[in-house]
């Protein structure tokens, strides 16, 4: 069966855990729903977790005519970009309308960031999703270069640990 090329708009869906999942390369069901929905708290534009390219190590053999170089250690590259939520009436931060920014905040906080691609982003996470997952330790955020648009915070990401192409598992899950 041949599969049909489809636009991203509108597939992605991100959750952010605070809590670390039992087994991080196989998160349930359970634990995914408890983190924060951040498909429409982040802007597209300004947000990339990835793979960077990996480390090379030039090591052939002593009767190798060329320099081959082989991969070593991944690298990974990642920001995101919550959106500064203002109250409708005062136009100050909100903290309370702010979910993501207060799960990324302060410098040093520890966050599992699971990305689904494929079905629309309002349709539930379901046990079998294929996921990638990103453990990361947060920067200061940092005002955008950019000033249109809407207003947010970039925030830079160290990724500690990465899971790609992961499956959410069934089962509860109990964190630590």
């Amino acid at each position: 069966m041949a599969g049909v090329k489809t636009l991203a708009d509108g597939r992605i869906k991100l959750a952010v855990l605070t809590t670390k999942p039992t087994n991080p390369a196989a998160p349930t069901l359970t634990e995914i729903n408890a983190g924060t929905d951040a498909s429409l708290l982040a802007a597209k534009s300004s947000t990339r977790v990835t793979p960077s390219g990996s480390d090379t190590i030039n090591d052939p053999e002593l009767g190798s005519s060329s320099n081959a170089p082989v991969f070593g250690p991944s690298n990974y590259d990642g920001t995101i970009a919550p959106f500064w939520m203002l109250d409708a009436t005062t136009g100050k931060y909100a903290a309370a309308d702010n979910p993501l920014y207060e799960a990324l905040t302060p410098k040093g906080s520890r966050v599992w960031l699971y990305f689904r691609e494929g079905p629309e982003s309002s349709t539930n996470w379901a046990t079998g999703d294929v996921v990638d997952g990103y453990e990361v330790v947060t920067d200061d955020p940092q005002r955008p270069t950019e000033t249109g648009g809407y207003v947010k915070r970039i925030i830079p990401l160290g990724v500690q640990n990465a899971y790609l192409d992961i499956t959410i598992a069934a089962g509860s899950g109990t964190g630590s």
